[in-house]
């Protein structure tokens, strides 16, 4: 039964509910009143279901649909707390700073007569109305909560479509074969999935992928068989890197400590603990490993088939790592041992530098501006010459690159062909600043390359049309190369709606059915309504987390948050800086689209912040809610409704003090999915800029239906009006799985 749970979970995932006996080609069952009862609860909590599944749930047994409900409720949050500080918060509370400072002097002077609250706090008459607050007023911890009673306002639901065994088997796979790094929501069910089914023969496609899958072998106590997925030292760094601190990138130790010591700072200097926190952020990065671990890498490397100049060459750029693993491992002494004579050679040669860089070499030619050289060796390495190749052409000139590149671009990976032709428009033109997220770091922006001032614009386009035929060719002509014998294809509209996975690396869990980062949802009411729960399993505790949002008009910019709740177009339903025991806390946002539209807003930019010192709330819940019908709230101040959820996600473990998470466009009512953090302790700290370079890029991405019309042009396929009616069909639900959706990256 642990299976099915863990299946059920991945299946929702992808719109779907996990039938475990159910084969296909389907036999019909007879619809009795169980199924009836069970559908019924499905509708009111915001799901309906496929024709498929409504004939195949009557193979569920009363377990199992216990099982799958207690599913969905648990990823809906229906056990959580949702209780805000205000109650009926629609309502604005009349509350002035004179407020805050008689209550403080009432305190700070109170004789022990007064009537306090359960926090201690004294509230004096004629201050705060302690009739609308579900807590104390002053210091926002709440004491009130109400079982969560809303359901089933909204009119538009998400339809569950059937899962087989042999699906899950196929996304499995598709997790394992992915072409593109795996975000978190799929790292999460790879993990799941990997513990229940067979691991591969084959080696993974992505690095990131392949650390899971060996991980799972160590578990299994099978470090042979690890061996062979091992092809450089870079691969064994990332694994033991990933296992000290679950970051499945390198990500450096100074950066981590940067991140960690900078959460930790405070606006007020009495509460600023970044000192502390690098000191144990330092202890925990700390290197301890036993004799058997350190054998078993000694081995690895020993066993490795490169030359000892090739193995050290990649290890190269983490060089400092390298010397902290080699002590902590005590590589020096199993290299003493017989048989571990490869090892010897390799730390020999690293020791004492008898190796030579490749990026050296190319960067030394570079300087000399020696373009035959550079473009030579670049040659060798077609992956590094792609994602140098826009700076290389205005090193060198358009031409000469070009025809270097056109010589082995036939060996770069896909992802990176689509890659140079969603950006090259974006990064050959003058004065166009971009966002970018250096690893293991928050978004910046940057300031456009300085060389393409020497351009004219229409050199500049000249180049940006080059790149973006070469590529285009190149991407007809694998899928040209295909053999295809189907006629006729279809492509769902929201398709073009959807950018392709390249480049963006989620860190949040998607429990729901998933989107990618760019989706656009449309809004179907006049309100919007923003949501944050966190706290839910953790002790009473100071826990602030702060839910904003940032208003942009043409030339000023608002916000409503817990220092502004009352701004045109928004309300705030309080701030809540201490959480209850396990059952946690809730704030929300309602923004008005007839009001901002009518003020000329442009922008709401949907932000969360950790206040307190560290990073988010592991496990905080974040989304936003909006329905045709309007939304309630009950006298207690709760506001929601799991049937009107558009998008919610679940911040996983990591390292991020704040986040953008989504932006609602009010001229034309759709809400943009997406995932950027930033340092700050406020939305005050958030720059708007940033994510309107972030926007604009993910606009330039190829959307996943561009790509499928590439692929129809190339293979001569028409396109028809509905999926019955053609040989190949690809539907918003397909696209779901953005593994599947790789697969169409021909290498």
């Amino acid at each position: 039964m642990e299976q099915t749970k863990a299946l059920l979970k991945v299946a929702l995932r992808q719109q779907a509910l996990y039938i475990p006996t159910l084969q296909r080609p389907c036999t019909y069952q007879t619809v009795d009143e169980e199924s009836i009862y069970f559908v019924a609860e499905l509708v009111s909590q915001g799901y309906h279901v496929s024709e498929e599944l409504l004939y195949a749930i009557p193979l569920l047994s009363a377990e199992e649909r216990e099982l799958a409900l207690k599913n969905i409720q648990e990823a809906l949050g229906l056990g959580k707390g949702w209780t805000p500080l205000i109650r009926n918060w629609k309502t604005p509370v009349n509350v002035k700073s004179e407020d805050y400072v008689m209550t403080f002097f009432a305190n700070f002077f109170m004789t022990g007569d007064e009537v306090t609250l359960p926090c201690g706090h004294y509230i004096p008459e004629g201050t705060f109305p302690l009739e609308r607050y579900n807590g104390c007023p002053y210091c926002s911890k709440p004491f009130r909560f109400e079982e969560l009673t809303l359901k089933n306002q909204a009119r538009k639901r998400t339809i569950l479509q059937c899962w087989t065994l042999d699906d899950v088997m196929k996304y499995y796979n598709n997790l394992l074969q992915s072409k593109t790094p795996l975000d978190a929501t799929q790292q999460d069910s790879l993990k799941t999935l990997i513990s229940y089914f067979p691991l591969p023969d084959a080696k993974p496609a992505m690095k990131e992928t392949l650390m899971l899958v060996i991980d799972i072998l160590l578990e299994r106590n099978e470090p042979g068989k690890a061996q062979q997925f091992f092809n450089s030292p870079g691969e064994i760094l990332r694994y033991l890197w990933y296992k000290h601190t679950g970051f499945v990138q390198i990500i450096s130790p100074n950066t981590i400590l940067k991140r960690y010591s900078r959460n930790h700072e405070h606006f007020r200097q009495a509460h600023n603990t970044s000192a502390i926190a690098r000191v144990f952020s330092k202890a925990f990065l700390e290197l301890r490993y036993g004799r058997k671990t350190g054998r078993m890498v000694a081995e690895w490397l020993n066993a490795m088939p490169q030359t000892a100049e090739k193995m050290c060459e990649d290890m190269h750029p983490k060089r400092g790592m390298w010397v902290r693993y080699i002590r902590a491992l005590r590589l020096s002494e199993f290299s003493r041992r017989p048989g571990f004579e490869k090892l010897r050679e390799l730390l020999d040669v690293f020791y004492n530098e008898r190796y030579e860089v490749y990026n050296g070499q190319v960067q030394h030619f570079r300087l000399k501006k020696d373009a035959t050289a550079t473009l030579s060796l670049l040659q060798q390495r077609p992956g590094l010459f792609a994602r140098s190749l826009f700076a290389n052409m205005l090193w060198f000139g358009e031409e000469p690159v070009l025809n270097a590149f056109a010589k082995v671009i036939n060996k770069v990976p896909a992802r990176l062909v689509f890659t140079l032709n969603m950006y090259a428009e974006d990064y050959f033109t003058k004065n166009n600043y971009r966002t970018v997220k250096p690893l293991g770091g928050v978004a910046k922006v940057i300031a456009p390359n300085r060389l393409l001032q020497l351009f004219s614009i229409e050199e500049l386009a000249h180049m940006k049309d080059g790149v973006q035929e070469l590529t285009l060719t190149l991407m007809k002509g694998r899928f040209a190369g295909m053999p295809n014998n189907n006629k006729t294809i279809f492509i769902d509209p929201l398709l073009f709606k959807m950018p392709l996975s390249i480049g963006d690396r989620s860190d949040s869990i998607q429990d729901l059915p998933v989107a990618l980062q760019g989706t656009r949802f449309p809004v179907e009411g006049n309100t919007v309504r923003l949501f944050m729960q966190w706290g839910t399993g953790l002790p009473a505790q100071h826990l602030d987390m702060d839910l904003s949002c940032m208003i942009t008009y043409d030339k000023v910019v608002d916000h409503c948050s817990f220092s502004n709740m009352y701004p045109v177009g928004c309300q705030h339903s309080g701030d809540i800086t201490t959480i209850p025991d396990q059952v946690g806390t809730a704030e929300y946002i309602d923004i008005d689209l007839e009001v901002l539209s009518k003020e000329n807003a442009r922008y709401v930019t949907f932000v969360c912040n950790a206040y307190s010192n560290g990073s988010m709330s592991p496990n905080m819940v974040i989304g936003w809610m909006d329905s045709a019908n309007e939304m309630e709230i009950t006298d207690e101040g709760v506001a929601y409704d799991p049937s009107c959820v558009q998008h919610q996600v679940r911040i996983g473990k990591g390292l991020t003090k704040g986040m953008v998470f989504g932006v609602l466009e009010i001229a034309s009512r759709e809400i943009i999915w997406l995932e950027m953090p930033f340092q700050g302790q406020v939305v005050g700290q958030m720059n708007f800029k940033m994510v309107q370079t972030l926007l604009r890029k993910l606009e330039s991405k190829l959307s996943v239906g561009n790509l499928l019309r590439i692929k129809a042009e190339a293979q001569a396929l028409e396109e028809v009006a509905h999926p019955s009616m053609a040989d190949e069909a690809y539907t918003a639900i397909w696209a779901k799985d953005a593994a599947a959706v790789t697969q169409l990256f021909i290498d």
